[in-house]
């Protein structure tokens, strides 16, 4: 507040995700001039449908889980690749959808392994398909806890650090199936590279609202994108709670497992 005061900024417009407009919500609390912008790979945002870096972020991952495709039915291998999700598994379903992925397992629905090896056998025995793909968002855990990939560690925000369910499942994968099996971790990678031109019209329509929201002085709020069009919402409403997977679309997506 005192760096704002000194530098003589009339309003703060806040981009990202939980962390980020949470704390912009702490700052209009205080008295700050702020609005908000959603932008996280992880679509997580409840207050708006979309949020811009979500669409890149899925077809980096769909571009991988397809080149993956080609030396998994080589190999007659099973490739379990992790992507980002620490708590929802947008990311992981919409890319293991669109890359026609034997499995997606995700944070909101924890996932039994012995169905999971048995949907990988059932395949494999299975003379046309010789191959399997298994998307894991990066928060995902077993029902039954059997194993834990958490480091210990914290992030800034206190958030536990994620990583390793994918190696941890491939092995126990190989182990329990006899398929040979391997773990590819995207990371990063999602985070980057070329926008895809969805995401560059939405945050062009964003930062266009977000300005406009500062010159009605309308302070407090985010823009977001509802059925099409892009409108206001409290800051309060877009980091109460985090927006998780819709059942129904995961009902997709189990058509076709295994």
């Amino acid at each position: 507040m005192a760096t704002l005061a000194d530098h003589g900024v009339d309003a703060l417009i806040a981009i990202g995700g939980e962390d980020t407009l949470g704390v912009a919500s702490r700052l209009h609390d205080e008295g700050i001039a702020v609005v908000g912008v959603p932008k996280t790979i992880d679509n997580d945002l409840s207050a708006t449908e979309l949020t811009f870096g979500f669409n890149t972020a899925v077809q980096v991952c769909v571009d991988a889980i397809d080149r993956l495709h080609t030396t998994a039915e080589s190999h007659d291998r099973v490739m379990v690749v992790e992507v980002m999700g620490r708590h929802a598994g947008h990311i992981a379903l919409w890319s293991g959808i669109a890359g026609g992925a034997t499995m997606v397992l995700i944070p909101e629905e924890p996932f039994d392994l012995d169905e999971v090896c048995a949907a990988i056998v059932h395949r494999h025995e299975n003379k046309n398909r010789f191959a399997s793909i298994v998307v894991v968002a990066e928060g995902a855990v077993p029902k039954d806890g059997t194993f834990s990939t958490s480091t210990g560690e914290v992030d800034a925000f206190g958030h536990a650090r994620l990583g390793g369910i994918g190696d941890a499942l491939a092995k126990e994968i190989e182990s329990r199936t006899g398929y040979e099996s391997r773990a590819v971790v995207l990371g990063h990678i999602q985070r980057g590279g070329t926008p895809t031109a969805f995401d560059r019209v939405l945050s062009t329509r964003f930062g266009i609202a977000a300005i406009d929201a500062v010159h009605d002085n309308d302070f407090g709020t985010m823009v977001a994108l509802r059925c099409g069009s892009v409108v206001r919402v409290p800051l309060s409403e877009a980091t109460g709670e985090l927006k998780l997977v819709d059942p129904e679309l995961y009902d997709v997506a189990k058509v076709f497992f295994g």
